[in-house]
């Protein structure tokens, strides 16, 4: 029997629960030499109670029996090590997170222990107790619901006067660490979203609102630092500032994220909140002045970053007054919001008195714009209500009062590309911003057809203004009854509430002039040579958006802008059929022609906004590019195939035609009977090493791959018998069989670039490129993007021949094999580049058949 003294107890037990409670109350003071032991008592309690909770509930009876409780807050007052309050914090959030009994929770956040945790004076110099605390604040948190909630409040006639989670919680929401601001926006969004009336009125409350505001100031940090980032790299890009802006550009999306979740808990309060203190602190007095850099001293934001930060509020934090009074803001001139002493003293834009805060209305500027309006709704010689020529789009970018809405047309039809592609973006998400009422989208000039034309019915139903008349006119347009209404709301708050002045009455007077403003900016950008084809392809889709499937909200002169940048880029798409990729060009064209279809006809862009910004570093790849390299023109080719798809593509569209899903291409003709490939006994699209080959017309040269180790070939250069692919053949002679030879080694025949060298003219110089282009390959992509940071070249062939003569036959015979393989590829894109006869064949076609039929 009496070894039963000495079996060890059950770790998960009753018995040593109460053993380890014991141990606690002899305690009377923590030093250094009981102090592991207090540490693992703790420790142990945590298990066994998780343990108990799912097994045995005389557990954490016996905890409460016990005053467990009250036994740990004494340790805490009698200890003096940071590894004792470490334990005890973790063996808190350990309890709560675990414990699934209403019950236990109950009991732990009842008598004030823990609110007497929460408000004890931890030395928070150590790191480590710094994070177990705020784990703890979560925890809590995490367990907070409408019943919960109650027993850590103080309230005084009904009001909560004392919320000790809230309040320390929030005073480290801008720690340096991430970790603890992530932790404690998750405790600030549990309190939110509990729904308690009382909390709410208490977080809304003096002081408290100021965590509201000191988090719009962390976030205007944050942008400002992003500038910082985006101005250096510019000035000096480097491949280590992708990852710095991914970081960036992370960061900041993440507290709008944040934003988001608190405005879904549905507190009205933090709403309006939230939507001042961006407007007031973020976007009236840095943002938008942003946007005219030249105009304003000490802008801290660049106009890029602007651009994308505009967009991501928008696109994010989801508030009907934010995204509306947002929108009519690009309305106002850009002196309304700067004062004099922001402005450049020689700047155009220098107003007569402070426009920001407590301005007035300044009455000249609303008799202007609407001189502008009225002016500009006179019809043009080709019945258009065109407004921007050559001339007036100069001159009303150039005027005093240029908005905020016309520095962003004008950033599509003359800025570069970023700029371009940030405004692009700006209006795609105006676009599909659903808090944004349709007659501010209208009167800016993008409210899509579909939804003028619904518009225009619902009103022809209930017999207002004509609709039925309006609905099936050429020149539809809204009118001034009913649309200027939720726009004049938004800027009588911007005047109230902000002091921001803009009484523009002209503005929603005329949304079919703005509209075609839009038009034109679009129209001129697809027009521009100096912008790449994925912003082209943003301009596209947005193109598309607007506009109907017909050339009717095209002018003569919209159309003749078309078609002369169609026909120069498909010169430009001729030329490459001569150039380095011709055996490519067919496939790239068929791929991207997909790629683009598929772009423009999605319900929203191909990218987010923040690729405006992340794409910044890539001219520190651009600058190692070598200018001749066979790289350099696969990339000139790709941006060539894609302007040309995409204005093809807009063509077809103009002509009220659905885009076909493959281009109208021929299929590649059998001349095997007469090609050399075919002569020299190859089947094979690509000859590999090894195969057996007829060396007729073959001419004997030498090489030498590896210094001082010269090689005997025989020469020869082959294309397909479809014309599609080419190469160079370098055989070895068989010993077995007279006139066949192995292949050796090969190379694509396009792009080799033949040159007899003029010192020595029996060497023939042959430029060896790749047989595809890597970028081409997604998983190919990363791999390629690094090697050209490097500089990528291509391969020399330097051939050695017997004589002249058969140095210039081996020329002779890559030229004329050339010249067979580009002839195929043009025969083949024949019909492409000849739509409107392409399109005359298939009406004929289509009344052929009808005919038939009758």
């Amino acid at each position: 029997m009496w070894f039963s003294f000495l079996r060890p107890r059950d770790r998960f037990s009753l018995l040593e629960l109460r053993h380890l409670t014991d141990q606690l109350t002899k305690v009377q003071i923590v030093n250094e030499t009981n102090k592991d032991l207090v540490v693992e008592a703790l420790r142990s309690i945590a298990e066994i109670l998780t343990y108990g909770d799912q097994h045995d509930p005389s557990f954490f009876e016996f905890f409460m029996e016990k005053q467990v409780m009250g036994e740990f807050v004494r340790i805490l007052r009698v200890s003096n090590t940071v590894t004792v309050s470490v334990q005890l914090l973790q063996t808190m959030s350990i309890m709560i997170q675990n414990l699934t009994s209403d019950q236990a929770i109950y009991y732990l956040f009842s008598n004030e222990y823990v609110n007497y945790l929460i408000t004890y004076t931890f030395d928070f110099q150590h790191e480590e107790l710094l994070s177990y605390y705020i784990s703890f604040l979560r925890a809590v948190s995490g367990k907070l619901n409408k019943h919960t909630i109650s027993l850590l409040l103080k309230t005084q006639n009904d009001v909560v006067v004392s919320f000790p989670l809230y309040v320390q919680g929030i005073q480290f929401a801008f720690h340096e660490e991430n970790m603890i601001r992530t932790a404690v926006r998750a405790l600030t969004l549990n309190v939110y979203h509990v729904g308690d009336e009382s909390v709410n009125d208490y977080v809304v409350s003096e002081p408290h609102t100021e965590y509201f505001s000191k988090l719009v100031s962390f976030f205007q940090k944050q942008c400002m630092d992003l500038s910082a980032m985006v101005l250096n790299t510019l000035k000096s890009p480097s491949r280590e500032s992708g990852g710095k802006l991914f970081s960036a550009v992370d960061g900041i999306e993440d507290t709008l994220y944040y934003f988001s979740d608190v405005i879904s808990a549905g507190i009205p309060d933090i709403e309006r909140l939230v939507t001042d203190h961006i407007l007031q602190h973020l976007t009236l007095p840095l943002l938008l002045p942003s946007l005219c850099p030249e105009a304003v001293n000490d802008i801290s934001v660049d106009p890029v970053t602007s651009l994308y930060l505009i967009c991501c509020i928008l696109r994010i934090v989801k508030i009907k007054d934010l995204a509306n009074i947002t929108a009519a803001t690009l309305f106002c001139p850009v002196k309304a919001f700067i004062s004099s002493s922001l402005v450049k003293p020689n700047s155009r834009l220098a107003p007569e008195r402070p426009r920001f805060r407590n301005g007035h209305p300044d009455n000249g500027v609303a008799e202007e714009a609407d001189q502008q309006c009225s002016s500009s709704e006179v019809l043009n010689e080709d019945g258009d209500s065109h407004v921007c020529n050559e001339n007036t789009t100069k001159s009303t970018f150039n005027n005093s009062h240029t908005t905020f809405r016309e520095t962003l047309l004008q950033y599509i039809s003359e800025g570069d590309d970023v700029q371009a592609q940030g405004s692009l973006f700006v209006l795609a998400t105006l676009l599909q911003t659903k808090e944004l009422e349709e007659s501010v989208l209208d009167a800016f000039g993008i409210l899509p057809q579909r939804k003028q034309h619904k518009k225009l019915l619902l009103q022809s139903l209930v017999g207002e203004d004509s609709g039925d008349e309006k609905l099936f006119s050429p020149k539809n347009g809204s009118m001034r009854d009913g649309l200027s209404s939720e726009l004049d709301l938004c800027l009588r708050k911007l005047e109230e509430h902000f002091g921001v002045c803009c009484s523009l009455p002209g503005v929603a007077m005329c949304p079919r002039v703005h509209r075609n403003q839009v038009v034109d900016a679009l129209v001129s950008l697809l027009c521009r040579e100096n912008i790449c084809a994925e912003t082209l392809w943003d301009g596209g889709w947005l193109l598309r958006q607007l506009l109907p499937y017909s050339e009717a909200e095209f002018n003569r002169k919209h159309l003749k802008m078309l078609n002369e940048s169609y026909e120069k880029c498909k010169n430009a798409l001729t030329q490459e059929i001569k150039g380095t990729w011709p055996d490519l060009l067919i496939r790239v064209l068929l791929d991207e022609w997909k790629k683009c279809k598929k772009v423009i006809e999605a319900p929203s862009p191909q990218k987010e906004p923040k690729s405006v910004i992340l794409q910044l570093d890539r001219s520190a790849c651009n600058d190692n590019n070598v200018s001749e390299s066979s790289f350099t023109a696969g990339e000139k080719l790709c941006e060539v195939v894609k302007v040309f798809v995409l204005l093809h593509q807009l063509k077809i569209f103009s002509l009220g035609r659905p885009l076909p899903d493959q281009p109208p291409i021929l299929p590649p003709t059998d001349r095997s009977e007469m090609s050399r490939a075919t002569t020299a006994g190859l089947d094979l699209t690509v000859p590999k090493p090894g195969t057996e080959v007829k060396l007729v017309d073959a001419v004997p040269c030498r090489i030498a791959f590896e210094r001082g180790k010269e090689r005997n070939f025989s020469f020869l250069a082959l294309s397909s018998s479809s014309g599609a692919s080419g190469w160079i053949v370098l055989a070895e002679e068989s010993l077995l069989k007279p006139d066949h030879g192995t292949v050796r080694v090969t190379a694509p025949l396009a792009g080799c670039n033949p040159r007899i060298d003029e010192r020595h003219p029996k060497w023939l110089h042959l430029r060896i490129r790749p047989s595809t282009l890597p970028f081409l390959d997604p998983t190919k992509r990363g791999v390629y993007e690094k090697l050209k940071s490097k500089g990528l070249v291509d391969g020399r062939w330097t051939l050695a021949f017997r004589d002249d003569e058969s140095c210039n036959s081996a020329c002779s015979m890559v030229v004329h094999e050339i010249d067979l393989q580009c002839r195929e590829v043009e025969r083949r894109l024949n019909p492409l580049f000849d739509l409107d006869r392409n399109r005359q064949d298939q009406s004929s076609h289509a009344l052929s058949s009808s005919t038939s039929s009758s």
